[in-house]
């Protein structure tokens, strides 16, 4: 029997059970939307499978991460843009209070903190992307001409080390795709049970493209360092395909050159998102806190949290209403499949700079990044627990060697 009532139509119990969600989900965007199928599908039936699947295909689709858009958008059919809200808030909330309270902690008692245990954490950042680059790989890269637009792109991204290189190497991708693949149509399908209309969806599209281009011009207008930080993180989530690890390379080339956040912080921070369950775009609330300019703190993760997923917001309730026809085209699907070659690409040209060249300077290193992909890939031992092994691993290696 489904577990479904007239009161989780309401903001405060969509919260609740995604807060739940927020707390248990651990493994990353598949295994996020592993969970929201098991919760939303089979126990409380608020859609059918094919609408599911549906939605899903949608949020692939979109830049951002994937999971939280679901989330975003199964609140939205449950009651409006409240529960579109609520929901977010209740998935984001645990890790994004966990990866601010890190970063203080850092902060404050960064100096108390062996090294090695900072070191530990950079190296399972080697084996966390490495396991999202097969993963990403056998599904996206599985012919001759995807596998290789994925190595172009690891190369243009790597002599072309900046953001703008990154998005014009996903737009010539774009291109390709639509000039060498011919997908088919797709099947029958059950229609999302969301009710946007095309004038208001327009609407919020209109909206997320003014920002992407708006908050460039007005940077350079009124120089502002909370606005360059909302400019920086919006375009980044506005620009990211593929989840959430690829927010890895456009964040690094945008925090750590500017000096806004130091290199080292930055990969220990990544390796400690993936000990908290959720989103990892909640990455951004932790670079925010550790900003070593003004606004930091619990401000600046924030300014950071709500810049980074505002995107989201725009793209899911914009396109819906435009879905139906979208999902029927050819072209536009064939884009896709080139763009999430590049995709992988991305990531991988990631795995080398900076998360190999900054973690694996030593044999014993590499021993520990193998050792953790091996536990994440064929252990199946969950995120959290190798990464704080790995932390400790570290700092054994630290006073032993």
């Amino acid at each position: 029997m489904p577990e479904t009532t007239r009161t989780d139509r309401s903001p405060w119990a969509i919260f609740m059970i995604f807060l739940r969600l927020g707390l248990t989900s651990f493994g990353g965007p598949i295994a996020h939307l592993g969970y929201f199928r098991d919760e939303f599908v089979t126990r409380r039936q608020w859609l059918t499978e094919r609408s599911y699947a549906d939605l899903v295909a949608l949020c692939q689709f979109l830049p951002g991460p994937a999971s939280s858009q679901v989330g975003i958008a199964l609140g939205l059919s449950r009651s409006g843009y409240t529960g579109a809200l609520a929901a977010w808030v209740g998935f984001t909330l645990p890790s994004a209070v966990a990866l601010i309270l890190f970063a203080l902690g850092m902060a404050s008692y960064g100096d108390a903190m062996p090294s090695g245990v900072l070191h530990g954490l950079k190296v399972v950042a080697v084996a966390v992307v490495a396991q999202a680059v097969w993963g990403m790989a056998r599904n996206l890269c599985p012919d001759l001409p995807r596998i290789t637009i994925m190595a172009a792109a690891t190369c243009f991204v790597l002599l072309v080390p900046s953001t703008w290189g990154q998005v014009g190497c996903i737009v010539i991708a774009a291109v390709i795709g639509l000039l060498l693949f011919k997908p088919q149509q797709v099947a029958v399908h059950d229609p999302l049970p969301i009710s946007v209309r095309r004038r208001v969806g327009l609407f919020w599209l209109t909206l997320f493209f003014m920002l992407l281009i708006g908050l460039p011009l007005l940077t350079a207008i009124l120089p502002n360092q909370t606005l360059l930080m909302v400019e920086t993180f919006y375009r980044t989530g506005a620009l990211v395909f593929g989840g959430g690890h690829v927010v890895l390379p456009l964040l690094q080339a945008e925090v750590v050159p500017s000096g806004w956040v130091s290199n080292d912080t930055f990969l220990a921070g990544y390796g400690a998102a993936q000990a908290v369950p959720g989103p990892l775009f909640t990455f951004a609330a932790f670079l925010g806190a550790s900003m070593n300019q003004a606004p930091s703190g619990w401000l600046g993760g924030l300014v950071c949290l709500l810049a980074i997923f505002a995107p989201s917001f725009l793209l899911i309730v914009g396109a819906l209403p435009f879905w139906e026809s979208l999902r029927r085209n050819t072209r536009t699907q064939a884009a896709l499949l080139g763009i999430n070659a590049a995709v992988v690409g991305l990531l991988l040209a990631a795995l080398y700079q900076p998360v190999w060249t900054s973690a694996i300077h030593t044999p014993q290193d590499f021993g520990l990044a193998l050792v953790a992909l091996i536990a994440l890939m064929f252990w199946k031992l969950p995120p959290w627990l190798v990464v704080v092994s790995s932390g400790v691993a570290g700092w054994l290696l630290s006073v032993t060697l």
